[in-house]
């Protein structure tokens, strides 16, 4: 039988859920996908971890049943979520973001939860007891921060090497990883950092103005479910703001922004569902090592470095997967 892949809007955006059924006789597997961010980004995500369950071992995906939860935007709908997803007695959660993980964490201590975390240290953070070996129902892939944070802080020296004083966009949802690892890579490199906090969509726009104010030579903003899905509005933003900026996501520099380094997203949210095939054929999550991206990007463009009167050295250049002319 052929598998069908439908979505159902039930009343209100919190409650979307995206189903891939059976249609042939018997129970299938319930997997829970528990996502904060915008509806409107949640089916290539969805598609993009079920691609990674089906290569992962999960031969028949007709037996498989996805029920995603999407907050669109309000975290404070997810924890009522994963207790819906723990009702239902889902086989499996994958929990997007360390909000996700958390609210699933939370919700239970039993049911397997693979983790799809650009920001967390999952140790540091207790969602596991050690990378190689979780201990508990928490496995997953997460990013290493810290040497990728100095990664990021150093590309923008190169960009900009003036540059004296940096301001930082971080979602606080995301826990202090990623600003802390900046703040010291910033240090290392003799750079002030402003660090502007992010709550809504509706922050975003204010965050650019308190930024140009500021007289930061270049912004840099942290990964969260907020930036991922609204890289064209801030490729905007920076370019009214006449701003050096860089994310983790790549779209970002395709949109418009000047640069991006960061994991393939789609490939990341792949990884992840190759995990979850182990834990449904068998392979414990206490037992199941923490993994990390295995494909990184970085783009670069150079329309927007003109725009801005950026002169790109040849070094950076030739370190680019991608270059925008």
């Amino acid at each position: 039988m052929r598998r069908r892949a439908f979505i159902t809007l039930l009343g209100s955006a919190a409650a979307w859920p995206l189903l891939a059924r059976a249609q042939q006789a018997g129970n299938p597997r319930l997997i829970g996908f528990l996502y904060p961010g915008p509806i409107a980004a949640g089916p290539p995500r969805v598609n993009a971890f079920l691609t990674g369950l089906r290569s992962g071992g999960v031969r028949e995906p007709d037996e498989v049943e996805i029920v995603a939860r999407i907050a669109d935007g309000d975290l404070s709908l997810l924890s009522g979520m994963a207790a819906d997803l723990v009702a239902r007695k889902v086989n499996l959660i994958a929990a997007i973001s360390p909000a996700a993980v958390r609210a699933a964490r939370a919700a239970t201590t039993t049911i397997p939860i693979v983790a799809n975390d650009l920001e967390s240290d999952p140790v540091a953070s207790d969602f596991v007891a050690s990378y190689a070996r979780p201990g508990r129902n928490v496995t997953g892939a997460f990013l290493d921060f810290p040497d990728f944070a100095k990664k990021w802080v150093e590309l923008l020296k190169e960009a900009v090497p003036q540059l004296l004083k940096m301001a930082v966009v971080w979602d606080p949802a995301t826990g202090p990883v990623q600003r802390n690892a900046v703040a010291s890579a910033a240090a290392a490199l003799g750079i002030e950092l402003d660090v502007i906090e992010v709550h809504g969509r509706g922050d975003l726009q204010g965050a650019f103005r308190t930024v140009a104010r500021s007289g930061a030579g270049a912004l840099l903003m942290l990964s969260s479910p907020l930036i991922g899905p609204n890289t064209r509005l801030l490729a905007r933003l920076a370019i009214e703001h006449r701003l050096p900026a860089m994310t983790l996501f790549t779209d970002f520099a395709r949109d418009g922004g000047l640069m991006a380094y960061g994991p393939n997203l789609l490939g990341f949210l792949r990884q992840t569902g190759v995990m979850a095939a182990k834990i449904l054929n068998g392979a414990s999550p206490a037992e199941l090592p923490i993994e990390t991206p295995t494909r990184f990007e970085f783009v670069l463009n150079l329309k927007t470095a003109k725009v801005l009167d950026i002169i790109i050295p040849p070094s950076l250049l030739l370190r680019a997967d991608e270059v925008i002319e």
